[in-house]
């Protein structure tokens, strides 16, 4: 096996599993990591997609027991049933925008820079959102807010899984971040940071793992090229560093905001999309366009 490759292989799974489903850009970090390491060509793009649903089976495997209690009371249980259908809502919008502007947004916006741009701009939502949070939370203290009791995702309407959905239009723009669109845009809508953030995981399983699908699909002359037998141990490896860490990810995420902040996020992609723009800007990376 070529150890260059294995390695690859190794840096990307650890880039999508502990990127996924923390408010950074999964899709943003594997697409300056893949030019970084010049592995961005149709078989780098179809490795990503691969390993991004080990990082969804990691999910999966995490939650199997509400997953389970999902899908046995589904004809019987109504919270099974509301819950089904909010995830159902909440991924209706996105799939609508990415099948109508997903190939100009890939064509326009899937480079280095527009993507250090949005970790930027992101940034800069998530200190408003927190800030925005702060007050309202003071507020709630001296008895001005008063809100609905949401304890869990099942106490969730479908009105609250429509405003989620919405906000998670705007992770089709690379850099974005996916699970940071839905848990900062939960929290805008009212949600509690913790309710928003598992939401998200639940939320990340029809969206990325149709989404990997579809790309599939679309790179199937990719996956039917004879060099591609020889490279799936490297594939392999690739998905199980994925699956890894993001099931460590996840565990520490659930564990973290339950005591902290985003804001810790933001500072990550502020001085990250900036040090891309510089190193754009001063020649020292040759980022590709």
């Amino acid at each position: 096996m070529d150890i260059y490759l294995i390695l690859k292989a190794v840096i990307l799974g650890l880039v999508e599993g502990f990127t996924e489903f923390l408010p950074i850009s999964s899709t943003g970090h594997l697409i300056l990591v893949g030019d970084l390491l010049d592995f961005n060509d149709d078989k780098g793009k179809a490795f990503e997609v691969i390993i991004q649903f080990g990082a969804i089976l990691a999910v999966c495997w995490e939650y199997r027991q509400k997953l389970i209690s999902v899908v046995t009371g589904i004809a019987s249980r109504r919270a099974s049933q509301r819950f089904a259908v909010n995830v159902i809502i909440a991924t209706i919008p996105a799939i609508v925008l990415a099948l109508l502007f997903g190939k100009y947004i890939k064509s326009a916006l899937f480079s280095p820079i527009p993507v250090a741009t949005a970790f930027i701009v992101g940034g800069f939502i998530i200190f408003w959102a927190e800030a925005r949070q702060k007050k309202l939370e003071s507020d709630a203290g001296d008895g001005v807010l008063i809100s609905r009791d949401i304890n869990g995702v099942d106490d969730l309407n479908w009105r609250d899984a429509l405003k989620i959905g919405l906000a998670q239009c705007a992770a089709l723009i690379p850099g974005t971040s996916r699970s940071g669109a839905t848990i900062i845009g939960g929290m805008l809508f009212g949600l509690p940071r913790k309710v928003a953030t598992e939401f998200s995981f639940f939320l990340a399983i029809p969206v990325i793992a149709g989404a990997t699908l579809y790309e599939l699909i679309k790179l199937r002359h990719v996956l039917g090229d004879a060099s591609w037998s020889t490279f799936g141990p490297t594939l392999g490896i690739g998905f199980a560093v994925s699956f890894v860490s993001a099931f460590v990810c996840i565990r520490w995420l659930i564990r973290y905001v339950a005591t902290h902040d985003f804001r810790i996020f933001a500072w990550y992609r502020i001085i990250f999309g900036v040090l891309v723009l510089l190193t754009a800007w001063t020649g020292v990376v040759q980022w590709s366009h």
